[in-house]
């Protein structure tokens, strides 16, 4: 039961990791390798904000808009002049925004390990023998940005134009919908779910410029999972990678191997069912 719980906390990071992915990949139709990367130097402003003597929650939701804007700017002077390159170009560019955001985290900030703490008090009356009050905490506003995003999606006349841009921009484009905004709001929206994902991973991973290396790894297995075109199904496979690489990590193959686990889904994903559980097949008329 420990180890369940603990894996629906670390499954909680991947969930809105995997969000994040899934919203750019409804827009652009390209994975964002560079995720990860500009989830952790997020974390590192945050990081900074802390230091400087921020309160805890101003820091997070000024990370949050600072992250935001990132997003926002790297889809206008970035990636919307790459709309008629071809995608081994646009994968190219994205493993370009990794390596930069690494070294420039590396360069800025240094290499060496940083402790990110955890807005969560120890002995919370929420925690217990089986779960820190820190892993309550981070599935709790894991679930929240969920039900948020759902909410927004759904009910907000912004988020049907957005769900409309994803599905088909050119016809988007004709009824007056301004596609290049709606793009960069989604970007913007997919670098602050990987902020606050940072945020919440860095208290149990330390701070360091490979912190989301493995994370950005699970957090694809689980978008692959669920479903890239499917929100949802990226969150419930977030949280089923967390578990399963908890209790195969413990049991089973050793905790050396754990990573593993969300390679060999991502492989039998692609093999098996490459739609995922909850995603759409897509099937051309001629």
């Amino acid at each position: 039961m420990h180890q369940v719980i603990a894996g629906l906390s670390t499954g909680g990071i991947y969930a809105s990791v995997a969000l994040a992915l899934v919203m750019i990949y409804q827009t652009t139709h390209h994975i964002n390798f560079a995720q990860g990367e500009l989830a952790m130097f997020s974390t590192y402003l945050a990081w900074s904000l802390l230091a400087a003597g921020v309160p805890y929650w101003i820091t997070f939701f000024l990370t949050i808009l600072i992250a935001f804007t990132l997003g926002v700017l790297i889809e206008r002077f970035i990636i919307r002049p790459l709309a008629a390159t071809p995608t081994l170009g646009v994968v190219v560019v994205f493993i370009g925004l990794l390596t930069i955001f690494h070294s420039l985290a590396a360069w800025i900030f240094s290499s060496s390990l940083k402790t990110f703490p955890s807005p969560f008090p120890h002995h919370a009356v929420f925690a217990g023998h089986l779960i820190s009050a820190h892993d309550v905490g981070a599935i709790g506003i894991t679930l929240t940005v969920v039900l948020s995003l759902h909410i927004f999606i759904r009910s907000t006349s912004l988020g049907l134009a957005l769900r409309a841009v994803a599905q088909d921009p050119v016809s988007s484009r004709l009824v007056g919908i301004r596609v290049h905004r709606l793009l960069a709001l989604g970007w913007g929206l997919a670098a602050a779910i990987g902020a606050i994902a940072g945020m919440m991973a860095a208290p149990v991973v330390y701070l360091e410029p490979n912190m989301m290396s493995g994370i950005l790894i699970c957090a694809f297995a689980g978008a692959l999972i669920g479903g890239i075109t499917s929100p949802g199904g990226a969150v419930f496979g977030g949280f089923l990678v967390g578990v399963l690489e908890n209790l195969l990590g413990t049991y089973v193959i050793g905790n050396e191997l754990k990573l593993s686990v969300a390679l060999f889904l991502i492989v039998g994903v692609l093999l098996l069912r490459p739609s995922g559980l909850f995603g759409r097949t897509s099937v051309p008329r001629v």
